[in-house]
């Protein structure tokens, strides 16, 4: 990051933080990746570094963010994808070489990847 001098500076930084956050907002696709400590150290960290890297790559908006613990410990690092109208899918131990499929199969062709779901809920709207 670079140092902030002036209070134009200090400006333009908010105003660019603000339109990334409003993208992410209004894309409809939210990733939550559970980040407790059983998550981190099942490397939650890294599944989460390969999604904001795959989705960078593809050049896809989708708002990313973080939890505590999920509460399925053993299945960690835990992975939620939820979408406008389509039900909360929650991926298990999803390590970073399974992202690219999952954004591909997910977030590109629509298609839930049923044999790593561990739960889903309904659509709230």
């Amino acid at each position: 990051m670079p140092k902030l001098k002036t209070l134009e500076d200090l400006k333009k930084l908010r105003e660019e933080a603000q339109k990334d956050i409003k993208v992410r907002l209004e894309t409809g696709t939210k990733i939550t990746v559970g980040m407790g400590t059983c998550g981190i150290a099942a490397g939650a960290r890294e599944t989460m570094h390969a999604i904001l890297e795959e989705l960078k790559k593809r050049e896809i908006e989708a708002h990313v963010t973080t939890v505590g613990c999920i509460g399925m410990c053993v299945k960690e690092p835990l992975v939620d994808i939820e979408q406008a109208g389509k039900p909360r899918i929650t991926y298990g131990n999803v390590k970073p070489d399974m992202v690219p499929r999952l954004i591909e199969e997910h977030l590109i062709k629509g298609n839930v990847v049923e044999e790593w779901v561990v739960g889903r809920l309904p659509t709230t709207s």
